[in-house]
């Protein structure tokens, strides 16, 4: 069982940046692949990033891809979404999900159903 917390959301204007964070209980944090996603009022949840267990490889959607750069630290439990160059179409409740190792690929988990554990959300929003 895996508890997943995220912080860091907020109120940003375009241009801003923001990191959001997502804090995992127990002690094998590093066997899981992790990914953010993120839903916007009216809209599917959608993928945003995704990182391996060692935390050397990751993966993004086009649509943050340059902006957007996903990490891990396995010593301190946590996964970190740093987000440059902020647009208001990037307004949603950003999610964080830890997926075991058998669930899918390894190195670009995209889809929601390849993950196990989710967090309770934490929104961001841009202005214009």
């Amino acid at each position: 069982q895996v508890q997943l917390v995220e912080s860091g959301g907020g109120l940003v204007q375009a241009g801003g940046s923001l990191r959001l964070s997502c804090a995992a209980s127990g002690r094998t944090f590093s066997s899981y692949v992790m990914g953010w996603f993120r839903q916007a009022p009216g809209k599917e949840r959608e993928f945003v990033a995704t990182i391996n267990r060692s935390g050397d490889n990751t993966y993004y959607a086009d649509s943050v891809k340059g902006r957007f750069t996903i990490s891990r630290d396995n010593a301190k439990n946590t996964v970190y979404l740093q987000m440059n160059s902020l647009k208001p179409e990037d307004t949603a409740v950003y999610f964080c999900a830890a997926g075991s190792a058998s669930g899918g690929s390894l190195y670009r988990r995209t889809r929601l159903s390849e993950y196990d554990y989710w967090g309770q959300g934490t929104q961001v929003t841009v202005s214009s």
